[in-house]
């Protein structure tokens, strides 16, 4: 079992900056892939970033790219995502996720645990 906390949203104004933290622990491999997803209300959870372990691989979104930055620490057990130019449309809960599926997986469906979300909220 993998258990992950989220932390770090809040309410910031359009152009600000927020990072967020997931704090994971149990189970866990710095191999394995860890992402970010984000869901707006009446939307489907979508992908924003991932990466393979720390230092290695990392993907993005079309929409976050060049304003968001994905980081992970192995040592510390920690996957953190900063969040540049934000605009009103990064508007969501934030969630962290961890996949034991090999490879760069996008689809939620291909991760296996999640923690709980965080707000975010970009006033215009």
């Amino acid at each position: 079992q993998v258990q992950l906390v989220e932390s770090g949203g809040g309410l910031v104004q359009a152009g600000g900056s927020l990072r967020l933290s997931c704090a994971a622990s149990g189970r866990t491999f710095s191999s394995y892939p860890m992402g970010w997803f984000r869901q707006a209300p009446g939307k489907a959870r979508e992908f924003v970033a991932a990466i393979r372990w720390s230092g290695g691989p990392t993907y993005y979104a079309d929409s976050v790219k060049g304003r968001f930055t994905i980081a992970r620490d192995n040592a510390k057990n920690t996957l953190s995502l900063q969040m540049n130019s934000l605009k009103p449309e990064d508007t969501a809960v934030y969630y962290c996720a961890y996949s034991t599926t090999g490879g760069f997986p996008r689809g939620p469906d291909e991760y296996d645990y999640w923690g709980q979300g965080t707000q975010v909220t970009v006033s215009s």
